[in-house]
C-alpha cells in the first residue's frame, strides 16, 4: 500500500513539472516605493522601466505617493498622449494605490496633479497574456520572428512527449481504480 502511495505521488508530482504555470505578483511601480513623480531625466522615466519589466494577466500594478499632492488616472491612449486628464477611465487618490492588470494589452496611466503628464510623469505597460504550455513544447514561431529557411518538422518529438504524458496518465489511472 506505501509502495503505491509513493508511485502516487511520484506520478502527481511528474505531472506538475510537466506542466508550469504563472503566477500573479503585485509589481510596485518604479521597482520602489514613492516613483510616481515627474522623472529627473528620460532615462529615469518609468517607461524605460517598464520596458524592460514583464506583465502578465493577474500582477497587479502598485503605486505608493502622497495622496494630497497627486493622483493616477488610467486613460486611453489619446488621452495618455495628449495628456487630458478630463476623462479618465479609473481615477485613484489614496496614496497606495492598486490596479489589477485583468487582461493583456497596453494600459495607460497619468498623473491627476497639474502639469505633471506633460513633464513625463506617465507610465504605459504592456500586458501579455498567459499562456500554460507543456515543458518541452515551444510554439512554432512566428513568421515575423524567424526569417531563416525554413527547417522541415520531425515526428519524434511530439510522440515521446505524447507517448509519455499517455504512460503516466495511463499509470494514475490504473492507480486509482485498483
Amino acid at each position: 500500500m506505501a509502495s503505491r502511495k509513493a508511485a502516487l505521488l511520484s506520478s502527481i508530482l511528474i505531472v506538475s513539472l510537466l506542466v508550469t504555470f504563472t503566477e500573479a505578483r503585485d509589481i510596485m511601480v518604479g521597482g520602489k516605493n514613492h516613483s510616481w513623480k515627474i522623472p529627473s531625466s528620460e532615462s529615469d522615466s518609468l517607461n524605460k522601466w517598464a520596458e524592460a519589466s514583464r506583465f502578465r494577466v493577474g500582477d497587479t500594478l502598485v503605486w505608493t505617493y502622497d495622496p494630497q499632492k497627486d493622483s493616477v488616472l488610467q486613460v486611453i491612449k489619446k488621452d495618455y498622449e495628449t495628456c487630458n486628464t478630463s476623462s479618465p477611465v479609473a481615477t485613484f487618490r489614496d496614496g497606495n494605490t492598486k490596479v489589477k492588470l485583468d487582461k493583456p494589452g497596453p494600459y495607460y496611466f497619468i498623473s491627476g496633479a497639474d502639469g505633471h503628464c506633460k513633464q513625463g510623469q506617465k507610465l504605459v505597460t504592456v500586458v501579455m497574456s498567459t499562456r500554460r504550455q507543456f515543458i518541452g513544447i515551444s510554439p512554432a514561431p512566428s513568421p515575423v520572428e524567424f526569417e531563416g529557411p525554413a527547417v522541415a518538422p520531425t515526428s519524434t518529438g511530439g510522440v515521446n512527449l505524447r507517448g509519455s504524458l499517455g504512460l503516466v496518465f495511463g499509470v494514475l489511472a490504473g492507480m486509482i481504480l485498483f
